[in-house]
């Protein structure tokens, strides 16, 4: 019975020994954050746009198209 419980003790041991060793998740695995309506807008206005120039450059700012 005691051989039995070390090698269990062992097992348990070894295993978690093993999951510490897996190296961290990759930086790209996070979320790419995109500006809000607010930035796009406010930089639409800088760039005095109007209409269908507006609306298309504000949806390629919150896409991540523009930077």
């Amino acid at each position: 019975m005691k051989t039995l419980t070390a090698f269990t003790a062992i097992a348990i041991v070894g295993c978690g020994a093993g999951l510490a060793a897996l190296p961290p998740a990759a930086p790209s695995a996070t979320p790419v954050k995109h500006a809000s309506l607010k930035v796009c807008n406010k930089q639409a206005d800088a760039k005095k746009l109007t209409g269908p120039a507006r609306a298309q450059f504000v949806k390629d700012c919150r896409s991540g198209k523009i930077y």
